[in-house]
């Protein structure tokens, strides 16, 4: 319906209406900054779970839809759930399951690193079996959880993305999902030991491909294909002394 009025005419007569329309106050106690509408008419809370579940129902529909990316996506959004929280892990070796424990430190697009007091673990999920909570592990935050909100930072990311991300390890997991093989080219030269589906090999990583892991101890070098790793353990160097004794005691 046409009122033939101008726009600033029609303008000072909805705001007029506006006025004497009836209001009510809020009954959130919430008083932090946040958008100028709210997310639905439910409490915040009720809305919060909502989130939580359309989000895993819409997982659980494209891992349905997708099966060959089933374990891939259901293990990513578990391990992203456990960031920094302590998880079990079960491989298939062979024919054996073993099980490996530690704290979900990052998570990529086809692996997970988990560390412990005393190694980094790489585990592709290729090999996983299946993953859990360990019983009596509380599920509460860490400090570790906590986003510290940095004003300069954030003028770098807009100023200079690419650069500030790259610089930081906790970026790069925060804005791209890595696969294993770029991941282990950032930590090239580290001492590892490396357990396939029959053997366990130690060295130095000196170089990997798409399809190959290469590592050297002493003279000797190593070719492992990556489709058979089942993990990767760092090694510290009190722990690379008995390895040397024992080659060397083989060479004499």
């Amino acid at each position: 319906m046409k009122t033939h009025m101008r726009f600033d005419q029609y303008l000072s007569a909805l705001l007029e209406k506006r006025k004497c329309e009836p209001r009510t106050e809020s009954k959130t106690d919430e008083t932090k900054e946040k958008f100028s509408s709210p997310a639905g008419a439910a409490p915040t809370e009720e809305i919060r779970l909502f989130t939580e579940y359309k989000e895993q129902a819409n997982l659980l529909q494209i891992a349905k839809s997708a099966p060959k990316k089933r374990k891939f996506l259901i293990l990513k959004k578990f391990f992203k759930m456990r960031r920094n929280q302590q998880v079990i892990v079960f491989l298939r070796k062979g024919r054996h399951v073993v099980e490996t424990t530690g704290k979900v430190n990052a998570v990529g697009r086809d692996f997970v690193m988990l560390i412990n007091a005393k190694e980094r673990i790489w585990i592709p999920f290729r090999a996983i079996e299946s993953a859990n909570i360990p019983t009596g592990v509380p599920l509460y935050s860490t400090t570790h959880q906590n986003f510290i909100y940095d004003n300069q930072l954030k003028q770098r990311l807009l100023s200079n993305f690419g650069e500030t991300v790259a610089a930081r390890d906790i970026l790069i997991q925060q804005f791209y999902e890595e696969t294993l093989l770029t991941n282990l080219n950032s930590w090239k030269y580290l001492w590892v030991k490396v357990e396939t589906e029959k053997k366990a090999l130690f060295g130095k990583m000196e170089d990997i491909d798409s399809q190959t892991l290469r590592l050297s101890f002493w003279k000797e070098k190593h070719e492992i294909d990556i489709a058979h790793i089942v993990t990767i353990q760092s090694i510290r160097y009190i722990s690379l002394f008995p390895l040397i004794v024992t080659r060397l005691s083989r060479i004499f």
